[in-house]
C-alpha cells in the first residue's frame, strides 16, 4: 500500500514494525529527518523541532519509542535491547517508504540513534546527538560500572534495574515524579552546588527524595506537564524502564562492534550544566577517532539535559544547519 503523502501540518498516525505498532507525528515533506526521545519522554519532546525542520524542508518524523505513548508495548524485557529498538526504527524508515533518513536523538535516544547508524549505515546517512554524546560499544560490564559508580550511595541506572522497583516509586504519582525529575535536570531549578546530587539514591532513600518541589522549570508548562504524565499513567512505566534493563544484554549483542567509529556525518549539542555532558567529556574529546565525520559539536551555556525543549530555538538553529551542511556534501534524498 502505497504511503500517505506527508502533511504540511502535524499528522499523527501509525505503522507495522516489530514491536507490533510505531506512533509517529511527522510534519513536512523532503529528505526524512527520524527524531528518537529518550526518558521519561515522548514523541512530544521534539514539538518544537517538527515545525522547524518541516519550514526548512524535511519530512520530519517524532515517533515513540516502543513502550512509550501510543507505540506497542510487549511484555518481555528483552523485548527492549539495543537491537531490537534499531530494528523498529529500519522499519519506520521503509514503512514510510523511504529508503534512508537521517537520525536523531536524545538522551536514550541518542544511544538509539547511535546505534541504527552503527548497525545500518546505508541506511542512516547522518546522524545527530543530544545530550549523551558517542561512546562506541565495548570497555567493562556496564552493571559493574555503575555499581562502582555509586560508592555509599547507589545510581539512578542501578536502582532503575531492578524490575519493580522503580515502577512502585513513580507509579503512585506519575505527574509529581515527572515534575520533579524534568526540574532536577533543568538548568533553572536543578540543584545547586553541594546540594544531593538527583542521579544518586541514598540508603533507605528513593531518587525523588533529591528532586526539587514546587516549581516547574520555564520550558515547562502544566499542559505539557499533564501530556506527559498522562501517557505514562495510561501506559505505566515498566517498558521506558525495560531499557536500562538491557544495558548487559546490549554490552553482549554489540560486543563484534566494540571500538566502532561512526563514519556518517554527525552532530553534538549538549548542555553545559547536563551532567551527561561533563561526566563523558572524555567522550567528547575523543570525537576526533569516535566520530570522523563530525561536521560540528557544541556545548550550550547555562543549559540542562532537555535541551530542545529548554534551548528550542537554538537547538533548531543548529539542527537546520547541520542538515543544510550535511546535503551540501552530499544531496540528501
Amino acid at each position: 500500500m502505497q504511503s500517505p503523502v506527508p502533511s504540511a501540518d502535524p499528522h499523527h498516525r501509525t505503522v507495522a514494525a516489530p514491536a507490533g505498532r510505531l506512533h509517529l507525528v511527522e510534519q513536512g515533506t523532503g529528505p526524512l529527518v527520524l527524531l528518537v526521545h529518550g526518558f521519561p519522554e515522548s514523541w512530544y519532546s521534539w514539538r518544537h523541532q517538527l515545525p522547524a525542520l518541516a519550514a526548512a524542508g524535511y519530512r520530519a518524523v517524532a515517533l515513540d519509542v516502543r513502550g512509550y505513548g501510543r507505540s506497542s508495548k510487549p511484555s518481555a524485557p528483552q523485548e527492549y535491547r539495543m537491537r531490537a529498538l534499531v530494528a523498529d526504527n529500519l522499519a519506520l524508515v521503509h514503512a514510510l517508504g523511504e529508503e534512508s533518513a537521517v537520525v536523531v536523538g536524545h538522551d536514550w535516544g541518542a544511544n538509539i540513534a547511535a546505534a541504527s547508524a552503527l548497525l545500518h549505515p546505508e541506511v542512516f546517512r547522518a546522524v545527530g546527538l543530544l545530550s549523551v554524546p558517542y561512546a562506541p560499544p565495548g570497555g567493562p560490564r556496564p552493571s559493574e560500572v555503575f555499581t562502582r559508580l555509586g560508592g555509599d550511595e547507589e545510581f539512578y541506572v542501578s536502582y532503575f534495574q531492578e524490575p519493580g522497583r522503580a515502577e512502585a516509586e513513580i507509579e503512585p504519582d506519575v505527574r509529581g515524579w515527572l515534575a520533579g525529575i524534568y526540574a532536577a535536570l533543568s538548568a533553572d531549578t536543578m540543584p545547586g552546588p553541594g546540594e544531593p546530587d538527583p542521579h544518586f539514591v541514598g540508603p533507605g532513600q528513593r531518587m525523588r527524595d533529591r528532586f526539587p518541589e514546587g516549581r516547574l522549570p520555564a520550558w515547562l508548562g502544566e499542559a505539557d506537564l499533564d501530556h506527559y504524565a498522562g501517557e505514562f499513567e495510561r501506559t505505566g512505566m515498566t517498558g521506558a524502564l525495560n531499557r536500562y534493563r538491557n544495558m548487559d544484554r546490549d554490552w553482549e549483542e554489540l560486543s563484534g562492534f566494540s571500538g566502532s567509529p561512526l563514519t556518517q556525518p554527525s552532530l553534538f549539542i549538549g548542555g553545559a550544566l547536563d551532567a551527561s555532558t561533563t561526566w563523558m567529556a572524555e567522550a567528547i574529546d575523543a570525537y576526533p577517532a569516535t566520530l570522523p565525520g563530525l561536521v560540528s559539536s557544541h556545548v550550550l551555556d547555562d543549559c540542562g539535559h532537555w535541551l530542545q525543549q529548554e534551548r528550542p530555538e537554538e537547538t533548531n538553529r543548529l539542527l537546520v544547519s547541520w542538515l543544510a551542511e550535511v546535503s551540501r556534501r552530499a544531496p540528501l534524498r
